[in-house]
């Protein structure tokens, strides 16, 4: 068979594979069209978020650049979501689409780029497959707010793509293009700032741009030019100092909000002891992945020591046998290194949130593990005479049962219930879980249930103040105003200043009928949080039943300048309105009389 014919045949099977790759995608994840928004994020992402649910502002492209909303820096990723409003509003089916989209396009370009480097068609085919349909990425795809996963690894797969055009032909214009795409992604999400490393990795392998002494693998059928490592390293300073930058804002916005935990909270023992075992449990959940949760809480210092030590154990022994064959089997030493080094922003030496590990997390570098197995699987029935009919009959199976695991997996996406429920049946001591799904409860009426579920929290973690706040909300709302005040006043007790609290021990007097207290309490509140037009409206009402009309006037007033369109505050104020009138003309009769 002539070369052209064999590239022409070539072309057909990568056409057909990206055609089946998307095929696959889209019927695995097709139940995600029955989903909707959930309670966790997806408020301070999109339904609760005026900015973004008004589209494509100036205003809000503005706010993009310069928020801290929801812990975080990511301006592209809030106008992705402001974009998704201005198409389809608040359909939450729209905004999944959109994620599903970037998740078949990531896949592809996973697949194309591995083929150029390698031209390893069937092994790279298998890699984004794998990619496209492994459950453990339903909670980066069917939770619209993690849109940052999608979007960041849409510019993670055009930076690698660059970067291969890069090796092909160094010029200035090729680099800067990889920067360009790398400072793109890292306004989607930082977890780009690893991608310097990986670039270097494929330095090593598959493109073959530096060796090392008595290397004999190399899978690169690209013409690059062979380079010392000092330069593929010099090279990558420009990209490191973009990852640098983007790492210290995030940072510092994260620490100014709060959402890195402190050492008293984690000490550096419990993080380093959680990391070594997480680097276990994913590889775990990638070949096994069953009882995935939206949420796993971190175990603090409650892991067990031996099994600390046996996953250091299983990492140090991984590592020297991929280091050991890195000059025959260099595919082992990038994957492996590949999947220890995208996780490290993220596994937790430097705490984000109160979680031990994350599905999501596993996005970008499960890539590694892939790459590991589907070469090494090739390579170890290399000489097996049915090897193709094997491979590829193991290779379907092992697609296959991924995608219906997705599918199952996308149906505890389809609700907060479901999805909280599903936490609470595969995790323990969830505590962080159990009070979201009380919320849920409550929102919808089932008041008992609720109670009982932010009992556990507080049997979990007795000093939790959520839990006894949202005891506090429930008490209030089935009427037992007398306990709603006594878990409010503990709670403002250990902290003063927090203007819920302060509000809802408001409301709780005013419903005894203790007004002047309720007045104490709104104001309060207002004190910490002006903004807040619902408790002006409140303490309006309380200055009304006070017979205070020209107070309760004042008050609706500025609830109304704050939202003009708050209807309550507008019924209020016309009857505050025609009470101070038949007042008034009250007066004017007596003073005429006399």
């Amino acid at each position: 068979m002539s070369n052209g014919m064999k590239q022409e045949r070539n072309k057909l099977h990568l056409f057909l594979i990206c055609v089946a790759l998307v095929l696959a995608t889209i019927i695995a994840f097709e139940p995600v069209r029955h989903n909707e928004f959930i309670g966790l994020d997806d408020d301070l992402y999109i339904v609760d978020n005026s900015y973004v649910k008004d589209g494509l502002t100036r205003e809000g492209f503005v706010w993009a650049f310069t928020t801290a909303h929801a812990f975080n820096w990511h301006p592209l990723t809030w106008i992705s979501h402001m974009l998704d409003c201005e198409f389809y509003g608040l359909n939450a089916v729209g905004h999944h689409f959109t994620n599903v989209l970037f998740h078949i396009v990531n896949a592809l370009l996973l697949l194309l780029v591995l083929n150029r480097m390698t031209g390893r068609l069937w092994a790279s085919a298998f890699v984004a497959a794998a990619f496209a349909l492994h459950p453990l990425h339903v909670e980066s795809v069917a939770w619209a707010s993690e849109r940052k996963d999608v979007l960041s690894t849409f510019f993670w797969m055009l930076t690698m793509w660059a970067y291969v055009r890069y090796a092909e032909r160094p010029n200035i214009g090729w680099y800067l293009l990889v920067a360009l795409a790398l400072c793109l992604g890292l306004m989607a999400k930082q977890m780009l700032v690893t991608l310097p490393f990986v670039l270097l990795l494929l330095d090593f392998w598959p493109l073959g741009r530096f060796r090392l002494k008595g290397q004999s693998f190399c899978n690169s059928v690209l013409a690059v030019e062979h380079v010392s490592t000092r330069r593929c390293i010099l090279e990558k300073l420009p990209l490191l100092i973009l990852s640098a930058a983007a790492s210290v804002i995030v940072y510092l916005v994260q620490e100014s909000t709060g959402l890195v935990k402190s050492g008293l909270q984690y000490p550096l023992t419990h993080r380093i002891g959680n990391a070594i075992v997480a680097y276990i449990a994913y590889i775990g959940k990638m070949f096994w992945p069953s009882k995935l949760a939206v949420f796993y809480p971190h175990p603090r210092g409650d892991l067990p020591a031996l099994q600390i030590a046996g996953a250091i154990s299983l990492l140090v022994c991984v590592t020297a046998v991929v280091i050991w064959r890195i000059r025959q089997r260099p595919y082992l030493a990038v994957g492996w290194l590949w999947y220890l080094g995208t996780l490290v922003p993220v596994i937790g030496l430097v705490q984000i949130g109160t979680h031990a590990i994350a599905d999501r997390y596993t996005y970008v570098p499960s890539i590694g593990i892939f790459i590991i197995v589907a070469w090494g699987t090739a390579e170890l029935l290399a000489k097996w005479p049915h090897r193709k009919l094997g491979l590829g009959i193991t290779a379907g199976v092992v697609l296959g049962v991924l995608l219906v695991c997705t599918r199952v997996q996308l149906k505890y996406w389809q609700n907060s219930f479901i999805l909280y429920e599903r936490s609470l049946a595969v995790t323990k001591n969830n505590f962080i879980m159990h009070n979201l799904f009380g919320n849920k409860l409550f929102e919808n009426g089932r008041f008992d249930e609720a109670v009982m579920h932010f009992d556990e929290v507080l049997r979990i973690s007795p000093q939790n103040m959520k839990a006894r706040y949202n005891k506090g909300r429930v008490f209030l709302e089935q009427g037992k105003f007398d306990e709603a005040v006594g878990v409010f006043g503990e709670l403002l007790r250990i902290e003063p200043n927090w203007p819920e609290v302060q509000n809802y021990l408001g409301l709780a007097y005013a419903r005894k009928g203790q007004l002047e207290q309720a007045i104490k309490h709104f104001a309060a509140a207002l004190q910490l949080r002006p903004d807040w037009y619902q408790t002006y409206n409140d303490l309006g009402l309380a200055y009304s039943l006070l017979g205070k009309h020209e107070l309760a006037i004042q008050n609706y007033k500025k609830a109304l300048r704050l939202k003009p369109d708050y209807h309550a505050a507008l019924n209020n104020l016309k009857i505050a309105l025609e009470e101070q009138s038949k007042i008034n003309s009250q007066h004017k009769k007596t003073n005429e009389k006399n």
